[in-house]
């Protein structure tokens, strides 16, 4: 793997999850149906998905959400910023690690069939998920999408939760968007309970303690929450910030449906936190690269009402690294070394 011919014949797909073709309801009605039905996303029978999808979710939701992402849809093309920023991520990293480097989204456009094609005749790929954290409805779906696709071999990047590249650039963008007084709000995106008892290979660790995380086991190789946990610690402490007080939380975003999401829930935190005292926080969200409708709408916008609302007097959004340069010459050295 090393030499450079294997180097010169690998090929480097950056995946995301993906977002509408327009800011339409039509448009939203076609993604959220891709995406609902995968059932990494929502892990019930087939007949039961599909009741649920079409009977409760299609008919209301994508007008709703279809609001949503024109709030923040750009007016240059691609016009969603994930897809905007993940392409320029892309084409970065290509230029500093001189590889064949293709965008696939494993919802919508351009498709992770579209980012194979693109790259042409490769001996490899290396799929790098734009997940830091392990979760089957993030990195399982996508990997095993990839792999049906590949007619050549498939190298996947692990989980980057805890990798320096990620952590100092992360942490540098919430240092500058930061005021000394604030109060920071670590919001990543929420998952079923479900979901980490079911990635739990011990069948007997996640959840069924209040310090699991805290707990030594293998559950935590592919348990969200321990990840999580482990990317607020790592920043907080780039940041210099108490590993227990104050000075800080961690909290999950964007639940759906009825069943217990892992908490506590941010529109919640941002509701309490000013009765608690806390008037000025920044809030930034590590599970997500690149800035899309849960960073910009659900938190820069209604979390924003929220806090303010509830009497916040500042509130700041980190942007999420996007094409930061720091970020994108971390990632064309895991493309050249995925071992760094």
């Amino acid at each position: 793997m090393g030499n450079a011919n294997c180097i010169n014949e690998r090929g480097v797909l950056i995946a995301n999850l993906g977002s509408p073709a327009g800011c339409d309801a039509a448009s939203v009605r076609r993604y959220l149906n891709e995406f609902l039905m995968d059932p990494h996303v929502m892990d019930v029978p087939w007949p039961i998905r599909r009741l649920i999808v079409s009977g409760f979710i299609l008919p209301t939701r994508p007008r709703r959400s279809a609001e949503a992402y024109r709030a923040i849809w750009r007016d240059d093309a691609p016009g969603s910023p994930l897809i905007h920023h993940t392409q320029a991520l892309a084409e970065r990293v290509g230029s500093l690690s001189r590889l064949r480097v293709a965008v696939g989204m494993r919802y919508g456009e351009p498709s992770l069939a579209d980012g194979i094609a693109a790259l042409g005749d490769v001996g490899e790929i290396l799929l790098v998920p734009m997940y830091p954290q392990h979760a089957a409805s993030t990195r399982t779906t996508t990997i095993e999408r990839v792999k049906a696709l590949a007619t050549v071999p498939v190298r996947v990047m692990p989980p980057f939760h805890a990798r320096p590249a990620f952590l100092d650039a992360v942490a540098r963008l919430v240092r500058e968007t930061m005021a000394p007084e604030d109060h920071v709000v670590f919001s990543y995106h929420g998952l079923p309970e479900r979901h980490l008892t079911k990635a739990d290979p011990t069948g007997s660790h996640c959840l069924a303690r209040g310090d699991c995380c805290e707990t030594p086991s293998p559950a935590h190789a592919t348990c969200y929450r321990h990840q999580c946990l482990e990317t607020t610690r790592a920043l907080a402490r780039r940041l210099g910030l108490p590993a227990k007080d104050a000075s800080h939380s961690t909290s999950f975003q964007s639940r759906l449906g009825r069943m217990p999401w892992l908490r506590p829930y941010t529109d919640e935190l941002l509701g309490e936190l000013p009765r608690q005292g806390i008037r000025s926080v920044t809030i930034a969200c590590p599970a997500f690269t690149a800035d899309n409708l849960e960073t910009l709408e659900e938190i820069g916008i209604r979390g924003r009402a929220t806090f303010m609302a509830a009497g916040g007097s500042a509130f700041r959004l980190a942007p999420c690294l996007n094409d930061d340069e720091e970020w994108a010459r971390g990632v064309a050295g895991w493309c050249t070394d995925p071992t760094r």
